[in-house]
């Protein structure tokens, strides 16, 4: 028996835990397939424990992977910095490619991360089409979970990733019809949302949560972006809307999650206040005790709307990045939560709009408007309920395996159906 091997490369936070809840489903559904025997009587598949390496983040070291190197170190946006940061990506890409012939693995599992694991997955099926024939027999089943954004810009990349993945995993519903109608050669499954799992155990609001306390002491949370570049743009505007929102609400309570030590480190040399709360970690106690977030448009959005949180979303890049964006994006809103909806739940200020004044009076009319803030809980209900039950990770771990050929069914009939390797 040979014990299954994944690589797995994650390049940013979030794909750093969505990688350490999947290695942990794929390890429960190992521990649980039956083992399948061939010809020889020596089982095909069994529960030895998998194996995992590549390169990614803490959570995904706490799950056992061997690293190579912290991929979430490195973790830009736009084309600026990509050609800023172009040979050390070069750098590292080869190195990934270099590790990933080496040690042969069954399967390569690229999260999120779109613009470098697609390059990645492209140059390892390259080497595999120019290394087959009898002596070469390494073909590792390629897979991207979460789909790249091609549906919001450049849809011409379809057309490759259909080339050189084997499986795409869907966190969003609208997604399988989006391919299946482009490229229907290319196989996707929709998994779910992996927030649905996450916070499953961790009750949201479903009413005002300071009407208690009175209207002049709401707490507001600050969720500025995982990358240091977000951090440098958002967070002068975010606290600057903060004091033009105390001018009103003196009594405002404020305080802000960041994914890391360093991330606190930096912001501490922006100039956060006393008065504002910085930490790390406890994302869902935070989300679960405030009234109001102003959160950078991302992943952190739809875990806003998952906790029926009213939030102001912004963005800003850099001038040329954001030449480029505004010629290549066609999709209407920034925030996924509107995205899914079809609707501006969460105000949008991106770029020039992304000001302080703009940010507060948006802030100050959900806090303001009980209504309001109802309204849009029972819009977000909506829009969470649509990302399918709990489950995904685990739903994701047996596409792979399926896709893998490992069975949980009898034997005998793994047999019978000739779908024994020699």
């Amino acid at each position: 028996m040979k014990a299954v091997t994944f690589m797995m490369i994650a390049g940013e936070a979030s794909g750093d835990m969505l990688a350490a809840e999947l290695i942990q489903a794929l390890r429960q559904e190992l521990t649980d397939a039956e083992a399948a025997p061939t010809n020889d009587f020596q089982p095909l598949h069994g529960s030895f424990d998998p194996r995992f390496f590549g390169a990614g983040g803490p959570r995904m070291a706490a799950a056992g992977v061997d690293l190579a190197f912290d991929l979430t170190q490195h973790s830009i946006i736009g084309l600026s910095d990509v050609f800023k940061n172009y040979f050390k990506f070069r750098r590292l890409m080869h190195r990934l490619l270099d590790l990933a012939i080496e040690r042969q693995p069954d399967a390569i599992i690229c999260v999120d991360f779109s613009g470098f694991n697609r390059r990645l997955a492209h140059a390892i099926k390259n080497y595999v089409r120019l290394h087959s024939g009898w002596f070469h027999d390494w073909n590792p089943k390629i897979i991207q979970y979460v789909s790249p954004q091609v549906w919001a810009s450049r849809e011409g990349r379809v057309y490759q990733i259909a080339r050189d993945y084997d499986l795409l995993l869907s966190t969003f519903p609208f997604e399988k019809a989006w391919y299946a109608k482009r490229v229907p050669r290319l196989r996707v499954e929709f998994v779910g949302n992996p927030i649905v799992d996450r916070y499953s155990t961790i009750r949201t609001r479903s009413a005002s949560t300071f009407s208690h306390r009175g209207e002049s002491s709401p707490n507001v949370l600050l969720l500025p972006g995982s990358r240091s570049n977000e951090l440098n743009r958002h967070l002068p505007i975010m606290l600057g809307a903060l004091v033009l929102m105390r001018a009103t609400l003196p009594n405002l309570r404020a305080q802000m999650v960041l994914s890391s030590a360093s991330l606190v480190e930096q912001a501490r040399a922006l100039g956060v206040p006393d008065n504002v709360s910085v930490k790390t970690g406890d994302l869902a106690e935070a989300l679960s005790a405030a009234d109001l977030a102003i959160a950078a448009t991302g992943t952190v959005t739809m875990e806003c709307a998952y906790f029926g949180l009213p939030t102001v979303a912004i963005y800003k890049v850099s001038w040329s990045n954001f030449q480029v964006a505004k010629r290549i994006i066609k999709v209407k809103y920034a925030a996924m939560p509107n995205l899914l909806a079809n609707e501006e739940i969460f105000p949008e200020f991106l770029q020039y709009a992304a000001t302080p004044g703009n940010i507060a009076q948006a802030a100050l009319v959900f806090l303001r408007d009980e209504s309001r803030r109802n309204k849009v809980r029972a819009r977000l209900r909506e829009v969470v309920a649509s990302l399918g039950g709990p489950g995904a990770s685990a739903r994701a771990a047996r596409a792979i395996l399926a896709l893998l050929e490992f069975k949980k069914s009898d034997p005998r009939q793994v047999l019978a159906e000739g779908q024994l390797q020699a």
